[in-house]
C-alpha cells in the first residue's frame, strides 16, 4: 500500500507545478488574463474523456503482459517531459504578451499552442493515473478499500507538501520577489516582470522535479500488479480472447440510473471544492502581498491539512459515520471554511489565511477519503478501468471547469469591485454555494440499487459476447 502511494505523492508534486507555479506566474508576474491563463491549464482536463477508452483498454489490451502497469509508465513518461514544454510555451506567450499586447498574432499563437500541450499533458495522465486507480480495485476488497485510499491519497497529499516545501527553496531568490523583479516598459505605461530572471529561477524546477516523479513512478508499481493483482480471478472475462467490448463496457456504466446521480455529484462537489485552484496564489499575492516562494508555501499548509484528514477519515470517521455521511460532513466543512478564507481576506492576516487553509485541507481530506470510497464501491470489477474511467472523465470535467470557473469568477468579480478582496471573495461564496448544492445530490446516491441494476446487465453483456 505505502509503495503504491509513492505514485500519488509525484502527481502531488507534479499538480503543484502546474497548479502552483505556473498559474501564478501567468496571473500575477506576466498579467495574463485570469481566464486566459485558467482555460489554457484546463484544457489538461477536457480531455477527460479519454479515460474512459484508456481504462476499457487497460481492461482489454495487456501492456507487457500485464492490464495496469504498462500503461502507468508510458504515461508517466509523457507527462513529466510535457510539464517542461509548457512552462517554454509560458515564457514565449509571457514574452509576446509584453512585445506585442493581449490581442496580437503571436500572442493567440502562444497562448493555443499552449492549450494544446496541456492537452496532450492531460491525455498523458489519464492515461497513467485511470489504470492505476484500476489497480487499486484490483488489489483491494470493500472492507479494506478505505484504509487503501487513506494512505495512498495521504500520499498524495505529502507529494504537495514536500512540492511546496522543495518548490519554495528554489524560488526563494529577491531577484523574483516585489521590485527586484519589475522594470519599467514607456511602450505598455506599466512595470513588466523581468522574463529572463523568471526563466532563469523556475526553469530548473521544471527539469529536476518532472525525472524524479519518473523514477517515483517505476518505484511505486514495479512488481505490485503481478504479485498482487486479482483482476484476473474477479473477472469472467479476463482470460477470454474476445473481452468486454467498448459498446458493451458502455452500456454496463449506463445501466443504473445511479452512475448519473454519483457522476452529477462528482460533478458538482469537484468543481465547488476546486475553483480556488487557479486564483488561490494569486489572492495571496494581490491581497497579502506575498512573494512566488511564499504563495507557493500555501499549498503546504493545506496539504498538511488535507493530510490528516485523509490518513485519519479511512480508519477513524468512515467506520463509523458510513461513507455518505463522512462525504456530506466534509461538504459542510467545506463551505463553512471558504467563508474563514474571505474573512482573512479583510483583516489582510496571512497567519488567519494560512489557519484556514489548515482547516480547508482538513475537510478537503474528509470530503476525498468520503467520495472515492463511495466512487471505488459504485464500480464492477469486471469493468473496473471502465468505471474508473468514468468518475476520472467527472472530475476532470469538474477540475477542467473549476479552473475555468475560478478565473472567469475572478474577472467578473474585478469588474464588479473595485477593491480585490471583494473580487476574490466572490470566488469562494460561489464555492461555499456550490457544497451546499452537492449535499442535495449526495442524498439521492444508492449504493445497493447500482450493485443490483448492474450485476444484472453484466450477465447479458456476458451472454451476448458469448454469442
Amino acid at each position: 500500500m505505502f509503495r503504491l502511494g509513492i505514485f500519488q505523492l509525484g502527481l502531488g508534486i507534479m499538480s503543484l507545478l502546474t497548479l502552483g507555479v505556473i498559474n501564478r506566474v501567468m496571473i500575477d508576474e506576466l498579467k495574463v488574463p485570469a481566464l486566459l491563463a485558467g482555460g489554457a491549464i484546463a484544457m489538461h482536463q477536457f480531455v477527460a474523456p479519454a479515460r474512459i477508452l484508456f481504462g476499457q483498454l487497460s481492461d482489454s489490451r495487456p501492456l507487457f503482459g500485464l492490464h495496469r502497469t504498462g500503461y502507468v509508465w508510458i504515461g508517466a513518461a509523457l507527462f513529466t517531459f510535457l510539464s517542461f514544454c509548457a512552462l517554454q510555451a509560458v515564457w514565449q506567450l509571457g514574452g509576446s504578451l509584453q512585445a506585442t499586447g493581449l490581442n496580437s498574432w503571436p500572442t493567440s499563437t502562444w497562448a493555443v499552442l499552449l492549450g494544446i500541450i496541456f492537452a496532450g499533458y492531460g491525455l498523458a495522465l489519464s492515461s497513467s493515473s485511470t489504470p492505476f486507480a484500476a489497480l487499486l480495485v484490483d488489489i483491494s476488497d470493500p472492507d479494506n478499500r478505505s484504509k487503501l485510499i487513506s494512505i495512498a491519497w495521504s500520499m498524495l497529499m505529502v507529494g504537495i507538501v514536500i512540492g511546496a516545501i522543495i518548490s519554495s527553496k528554489l524560488l526563494n531568490t529577491p531577484e523574483i520577489c516585489g521590485d527586484d523583479l519589475v522594470s519599467y516598459n514607456p511602450s505598455l505605461g506599466e512595470p513588466i516582470a523581468d522574463l529572463s530572471a523568471l526563466q532563469a529561477s523556475i526553469t530548473p524546477l521544471f527539469i529536476i522535479v518532472p525525472a524524479i516523479v519518473f523514477v517515483l513512478t517505476i518505484l511505486a508499481t514495479f512488481g505490485i500488479e503481478k504479485k498482487y493483482s486479482r483482476f484476473n480471478s474477479r473477472s469472467n472475462m479476463a482470460n477470454r480472447e474476445d473481452k468486454i467490448s467498448l459498446g458493451n463496457a458502455i452500456k454496463i456504466l449506463t445501466a443504473s440510473r445511479q452512475t448519473g446521480i454519483f457522476f452529477s455529484f462528482l460533478l458538482f462537489m469537484t468543481i465547488s471544492l476546486f475553483m480556488q485552484d487557479a486564483v488561490m496564489e494569486p489572492y495571496g499575492g494581490e491581497v497579502f502581498g506575498m512573494c512566488i516562494s511564499e504563495t507557493t508555501q500555501l499549498n503546504a499548509f493545506f496539504g498538511m491539512g488535507t493530510l490528516v484528514g485523509i490518513a485519519s477519515t479511512g480508519f477513524l470517521i468512515v467506520p463509523r459515520l458510513g461513507k455518505q455521511n463522512t462525504a456530506k460532513m466534509g461538504c459542510i466543512a467545506a463551505a463553512a471554511c471558504f467563508i474563514l478564507i474571505i474573512i482573512a481576506g479583510f483583516t489582510g492576516q496571512e497567519s488567519m489565511l494560512k489557519g484556514a487553509l489548515v482547516c480547508f485541507g482538513l475537510a478537503s481530506g474528509v470530503l476525498t477519503t468520503g467520495g472515492i470510497s463511495l466512487m471505488l464501491d459504485l464500480t464492477a470489477a469486471e469493468t473496473a478501468g471502465t468505471f474508473i474511467g468514468a468518475w476520472g472523465l467527472a472530475q476532470a470535467m469538474a477540475r477542467g471547469l473549476a479552473t475555468i470557473a475560478g478565473g472567469a469568477v475572478l474577472d467578473l468579480g474585478r469588474a464588479l469591485f473595485t477593491t480585490p478582496v471583494l473580487a476574490y471573495g466572490l470566488v469562494f461564496a460561489t464555492q461555499a454555494a456550490g457544497m451546499i448544492l452537492s449535499i442535495a445530490l449526495l442524498q439521492r446516491v444508492n449504493i445497493q440499487e447500482f450493485r443490483d441494476n448492474t450485476k444484472q446487465t453484466l450477465m447479458t453483456a456476458i451472454e451476448s459476447e458469448l454469442d
